[in-house]
């Protein structure tokens, strides 16, 4: 019984070795397996990875582009305010000097009786002329009035009246004169308009 016992004994050990041996065997399949999943798994998430980077980079190009817009639209703005100063820079003491240039042109307007002021009336109108090219010189245009169309933009009608002589919508009498400098209207003619 002895013998019996060891040769069970034996093969009880042999299927022991030979399950361990499967065991192992499986484990190396299975770690394999794992390792093949894990390699894989290392292969989305770098893809992945890649993917947010391409997709980040491209974000990053794009506002890039946007600024770089924003950034030429602002100094082409800045341009041209800087030329539109330029431009109209003499505006406010030329707005200043019309009520000078309309005072004198009424006071040279006035019949004098007396011949002795007729030098003082030649002096004035000197100066008048050297302030009326100074301004022709910086920009400053009359505007055109009577016999012309109304024009709203240079034009403020004040008074309507019916005359024969003229067509329809056109400037009769020209009450105040209107100024532009350059194209830009710095004030509009005050006139009388046909119905």
């Amino acid at each position: 019984m002895a013998e019996k016992d060891h040769v069970q004994e034996a093969e009880n050990q042999e299927e022991s070795v030979e399950e361990v041996e499967q065991e192992l065997v499986e484990e190396d399949e299975n770690s394999d397996a794992k390792q093949e999943a894990s390699s894989r798994d290392s292969d989305l998430e770098v893809e992945k990875e890649k993917e947010a980077l391409i997709k980040e980079k491209e974000e990053l190009y794009q506002r890039l582009l946007r600024v770089q817009a924003e950034y030429d639209n602002f100094r082409k703005r800045t341009q041209r305010e800087k030329e539109s100063d330029l431009k109209y820079k003499s505006q406010s003491i030329v707005t200043e000097l019309l009520p000078v240039v309309d005072n004198f042109e009424r006071a040279l307007n006035v019949e004098l009786k007396d011949e002795s002021a007729n030098s003082f009336v030649e002096g004035m109108e000197m100066v008048y002329r050297q302030l009326t090219d100074t301004l022709k010189k910086e920009g400053v245009e009359e505007i055109k009035t009577e016999g012309e169309q109304f024009d709203p933009h240079l034009h403020q009608a004040v008074m309507q009246v019916e005359d024969d002589q003229y067509d329809s919508n056109v400037i009769v009498e020209e009450l105040q004169k209107g100024y532009k400098l350059k194209d830009r209207v710095i004030r509009p003619a005050m006139v009388k308009v046909n119905q």
